[in-house]
């Protein structure tokens, strides 16, 4: 299995691990097993959680990129929903500016190190 296959395997796999987890919580809520009402203040980490599984192991610059996006609004979310460090949706949004400014300056240096670690391209050499 190649480094791409392996990568849209082991993403399909933790996505649909995370739905079946959030699934059975959903049905032990309404089935009154357990009550999940504080659990619900922690639903942006399972963005955390899909943009890490899409970031690790990802074939490309721009795959690694969306996954840091989606951890980055899903710790932005967390920290304007729980009013960490002050945080509020109206005070916050000049860190997409900078997380966006992060990014650009990345994306290039990803871009080389993801060129240099692929098999297909040590072989062209």
């Amino acid at each position: 299995m190649n480094n791409q296959q392996s990568y849209r395997w082991r993403k399909q796999v933790v996505g649909g691990l995370l739905l079946i987890a959030v699934g059975a919580l959903f049905l032990l809520d309404r089935l009154y097993y357990i009550d999940a009402g504080p659990i619900w203040h922690y639903w942006p980490l399972l963005l955390v959680a899909i943009g890490i599984n899409q970031s690790i192991g990802s074939p490309s610059a721009r795959e690694f990129g969306n996954g840091l996006w989606t951890v980055f609004i899903g710790l932005w979310l967390f920290a304007c929903l729980e009013h960490l460090a002050g945080l509020t949706f109206r005070n916050s949004w000049p860190l997409f500016i900078l997380a966006w400014g992060v990014k650009m300056v990345a994306e290039p240096f990803v871009t080389r190190r993801l060129a240099h670690h692929h098999p297909e391209n040590q072989h062209a050499k």
